[in-house]
């Protein structure tokens, strides 16, 4: 009897476990929402937030989807080449970056780069001390270094998508005329009769919700680290897991929403 209880109780702990954080994570997102709306307002934190999330990503964004698009060009056309349908490698490649690639491979190095970075940083200010010395000015943390990030990351990732998905789609272009043999104005063409007003607004909702919880994650984990050097490396490794599975299933989600049949 014990031999079957252990393991029940094992993954009962697990489970209550995991709602618990659920529901701290929810709150935290709660909270950050609603002091958004509230003044007062860190422009320059806000600043510094678009720069750092929207402009410096720019380089690996752009190689990530660049070669997603060519490679994915190769994959169609020869697996269409099987069924004597390497004619749909540009409304294919199109779809395919617009609608899950550009902005899922956008997200999840925004997890890498950026949900890191934040969560290294608020979790040296914990162990640091800095973030008590914000409360002894009379500076909510949450204002001054959660809000500004999520509310740059929610805004530019739309941006860091839109671009990720045209890089995406000429690489696809490029190596379909370069190595595939498309004419390049007929692939063209072809792409952009193919795409829907839809497909392109899809693709940039997803952006938006992929940077609130990549930002989400970093605060929350950054803030809530445990101390010394092991507590900002555990905070760190975290916030990116929690980012990405999150981001997968809001991808998931989103997609069943938006283009269910």
């Amino acid at each position: 009897m014990t031999v079957v209880i252990t393991p029940l109780a094992l993954f009962g702990r697990w489970a209550l476990a995991l709602l618990a954080a659920i529901g701290r994570i929810a709150l935290f997102a709660g909270q950050t929402v609603a002091h958004i709306v509230k003044p007062p307002f860190y422009r320059r934190e806000f600043t510094s937030a678009l720069l750092h999330i929207g402009y410096l990503s720019l380089p690996v964004v752009g190689m990530t989807t660049f070669f997603t698009g060519g490679a994915l060009a190769l994959q169609i056309f020869a697996g269409g080449a099987r069924f004597s349908a390497e004619a749909v490698v540009p409304q294919i490649v199109a779809i395919g970056m617009v609608r899950e690639l550009g902005p899922v491979l956008v997200g999840l190095m925004i997890a890498a780069r950026v949900t890191s970075s934040i969560a290294a940083e608020l979790a040296t200010m914990r162990v640091t001390e800095q973030i008590d010395a914000l409360v002894t000015l009379s500076t909510h943390p949450m204002k001054y270094l959660t809000v500004p990030r999520v509310l740059a990351a929610t805004l530019v990732m739309p941006l860091l998508v839109g671009v990720g998905d045209v890089i995406g789609i000429m690489g696809g272009f490029l190596v379909g005329t370069e190595r595939l043999g498309f004419n390049g104005a007929t692939y063209l063409q072809n792409t952009v009769e193919f795409l829907q007003l839809n497909d392109v607004v899809t693709s940039l909702i997803k952006g938006a919700v992929f940077g609130f919880i990549a930002a989400t994650m970093g605060c929350y984990y950054g803030l809530n680290s445990g101390l010394g050097a092991q507590g900002v490396g555990r905070a760190t490794k975290a916030s990116v897991v929690a980012a990405s599975v999150l981001i997968l299933a809001a991808n998931f989600i989103l997609t069943g929403v938006f283009f269910s049949i």
